[in-house]
C-alpha cells in the first residue's frame, strides 16, 4: 500500500491519487518571546503530534524552540498549509494558555498571525530534517 522512497517519505496512497505533500512549516510567539520552554515545550509538542495525528498528517520533524516552531509534516492534497497551522496554532494557544496562565496570559495572544510555509520536494526532504535537527540545540 505505501512504497518509500530514498529520501524516506512514504508516498500515499487511495482510490484515485498516489501523492507526497510535504510542508516545512514556521511561527513564532507572539512579540518572539522566548516562552516555550521545559513544560510548556513539552506540552506543546505533544499537542501538535496529537492534532496531527487526529488529522491524518505525519509528522517528519517537530523542533520546539524557546523562540519558534519548526514542523516539516506529510498531509492530504486537501489540506493546505494554511489549515495545518491554524489548527497546531488554535489548539496549542488554547490548551497551553489554559494550562499556564501565569506565563502566558501576560501576551494579548499566544501566536503572531504570520508563519512561514515552504513545499518540500523529494530531494530536499532530507536537507529540511537535518536543519530542523540542528535548529533543536538552539
Amino acid at each position: 500500500m505505501k512504497s518509500t522512497d530514498l529520501s524516506g517519505t512514504e508516498y500515499q496512497r487511495d482510490e484515485h491519487r498516489v501523492h507526497r505533500i510535504l510542508y516545512h512549516l514556521v511561527w513564532t510567539p507572539k512579540r518572539r518571546k522566548a516562552v516555550l520552554n521545559e513544560a510548556i515545550a513539552r506540552d506543546c509538542r505533544e499537542l501538535i503530534e496529537a492534532k496531527c495525528a487526529e488529522k491524518g498528517w505525519r509528522v517528519i520533524e517537530l523542533s520546539v524552540n524557546p523562540d519558534h516552531v519548526h514542523l516539516l509534516v506529510q498531509v492530504w492534497p486537501t489540506t493546505s498549509a494554511a489549515e495545518v497551522v491554524r489548527e497546531c496554532k488554535g489548539v496549542t494557544s488554547r490548551e497551553l494558555r489554559r494550562k499556564y496562565a501565569d506565563v502566558l496570559k501576560k501576551l494579548p495572544s499566544l501566536w503572531t498571525r504570520s508563519y512561514f510555509a515552504a513545499t518540500v520536494g523529494s530531494v530536499s526532504a532530507e536537507a529540511v530534517r537535518r536543519y530542523i535537527e540542528a535548529q533543536k540545540g538552539q
